[in-house]
């Protein structure tokens, strides 16, 4: 096997990932290069056919899109300013933007896997679906992966999906999910163009085993709604909880409440304290 075994990775300050342009894989390569106030990245681009224009221009609006580089961050910022909390917290994580995944599907299919679980255990399973289901792109005699698209998952079992540390019911979820769509049933890029995300959160929820928290967390890192706040997830209740109630066990109604605070940045901000709580900063 090659080195890298994952579909995206972050080592040597190197962010690594598979992307799929049109019919093609591009491996791309993100690096840091400027300052917090003048932020800068370089990015380079590998793929085993050739690289034209048009597809590089395609692989940057993605990039563009994975990292949120055209969300001005002043909006958010301001709307947190009579919050003395948040205030502090976003001073200290200044500039930090919640990555969005390049698909709905991969949005839905790591939030399937990450019910119940650690996110640690949840990562090993995700990347053993993408090496047991991604296809393979070769750079420099180094093994990459992309995201599984509905058409690998349906062309094989749920015993396969089963086997990569998933439970029978969620390796069933998820094939019945990746069904839908190449069957026509269900189009999760084209929910990304509708304006009522509570709609769009009532139809995932709708699909058997998702659930709100599944729908929440779907909605908000694979369609860009930086609104939409997963409030009954243990992680940002505990987080909320650390900042705002003495770390006391608070329920999903309660951080909502809590959350009214943010005005429509709501999950932005929740995913703020979930990354001040990993870095120890206090306030």
């Amino acid at each position: 096997m090659g080195l890298n075994h994952q579909v995206k990775a972050y080592s040597d300050e190197v962010f690594s990932q598979v992307l799929r342009i049109g019919d093609q894989l591009v491996l791309v390569k993100v690096m840091s290069q400027g300052t917090v106030q003048y932020p800068e990245l370089r990015v380079e681009y590998s793929s085993n056919q050739p690289i034209t224009t048009k597809t590089r221009l395609m692989a940057q609006r993605v990039v563009e899109y994975v990292f949120n580089l055209n969300f001005d961050l002043s909006k958010f910022y301001r709307s947190v300013e009579n919050d003395a909390v948040m205030l502090q917290v976003s001073r200290c994580l200044y500039g930090f933007k919640y990555p969005t995944t390049p698909s709905v599907f991969e949005s839905l299919v790591d939030s399937i896997v990450e019910q119940q679980i650690s996110i640690k255990v949840a990562r090993t399973i995700e990347e053993r679906l993408a090496l047991k289901f991604g296809d393979k792109l070769m750079v420099d005699d180094v093994e990459y992966y992309a995201f599984p698209t509905p058409q690998n998952i349906v062309a094989r079992s749920i015993g396969d999906i089963q086997g990569c540390g998933l439970s029978q019911r969620k390796a069933e979820y998820i094939f019945g999910v990746a069904r839908m769509i190449v069957e026509g049933e269900l189009d999760l890029e084209e929910m990304k163009n509708c304006q009522d995300i509570p709609s769009v959160i009532g139809v995932l929820d709708g699909i058997k085993g998702v659930g709100i928290w599944t729908a929440e967390l779907t909605v908000f890192r694979g369609m860009q709604r930086l609104e939409v706040l997963p409030a009954d997830d243990f992680g940002i209740r505990r987080a909320v909880s650390k900042y705002y109630c003495g770390g006391k066990l608070i329920k999903g109604a309660e951080t909502r409440e809590i959350a009214k605070l943010w005005g429509k940045w709501q999950g932005l901000a929740a995913f703020y304290l979930l990354a001040a709580e990993f870095l120890g900063i206090t306030v």
